[in-house]
């Protein structure tokens, strides 16, 4: 008669195995939520990933690089890795130099709202103390807006007193586009802009369309932005 087989414990590899799975899969289970204000602009949902695409002549498009790797001796100052970018149609990245993820540019072009047809690029630069303070961004071209200055500072209050350490890029670029989808007069960097558009809004539609041709709002000649 043959003796039953006595289960042998497993191999500490085994139940280290088998503890990473457990791990895995309970993270697997918490998903990052979207409120339903960035779902609106952004339609997609970002991906928290510990990597970022940057479709250079160095790096092929689609090719990922890690960024952990790629930040180097800024590691440390941002505490944790790059999320990867998951933008829609209207917002493009570009990183002029494909070694340094710390200063890179986005392209804006609204498909809809009163500056539909224009391009607007920010540069976007990030310190050490990211994600504690939040990246400086500048509008590179001249635009009559009530929320960007003459300057290209740009008011948008998740870069200023309501930044928290959980936001991410994600969050600061659908906050740009909102910008142009719904000005706010309210908290105006360019008053006459702010002015126009509280007195009379289809005066102010005006200005903007006159504006991105490159024309002449009040005393002021504005670039022309327009999609060619």
């Amino acid at each position: 008669m043959m003796k039953p087989i006595a289960h042998r414990p497993s191999p500490p590899l085994a139940r280290q195995i088998w503890s990473l799975k457990k791990d895995e899969n309970a993270a697997a289970k918490k998903k990052p939520k979207t409120s339903a204000a960035l779902i609106r602009v952004q339609k997609g949902q970002p991906r928290p990933l510990h990597t970022i695409r940057t479709p250079t002549a160095r790096s092929p498009p689609g090719r990922r690089i890690n960024a952990r790797r790629a930040l180097g001796g800024a590691e440390a100052g941002f505490g944790t890795d790059l999320t990867e970018l998951d933008l829609p149609s209207t917002m493009k990245t570009h990183f002029p130099n494909p070694e340094d993820l710390l200063n890179f540019e986005l392209t804006i072009t609204p498909d809809e709202g009163m500056y539909k047809g224009g391009s607007f690029k920010f540069t976007f630069a990030i310190n050490n103390n990211y994600p504690h303070e939040p990246p400086k961004v500048k509008c590179i071209p001249k635009v009559y807006h009530p929320n960007l200055d003459l300057d290209g500072n740009v008011c948008l209050n998740i870069l200023r007193e309501d930044w928290k350490p959980v936001l991410n890029l994600n969050a600061v670029m659908v906050g740009l586009q909102y910008l142009f989808l719904e000005p706010n007069a309210d908290d105006p960097l360019n008053k006459d802009a702010a002015n126009d558009l509280r007195a009379n809004r289809d005066r102010f539609i005006q200005n903007v369309a006159k504006s991105m041709r490159g024309g002449m709002v009040g005393s002021e000649v504005f670039d022309d932005v327009r999609v060619h």
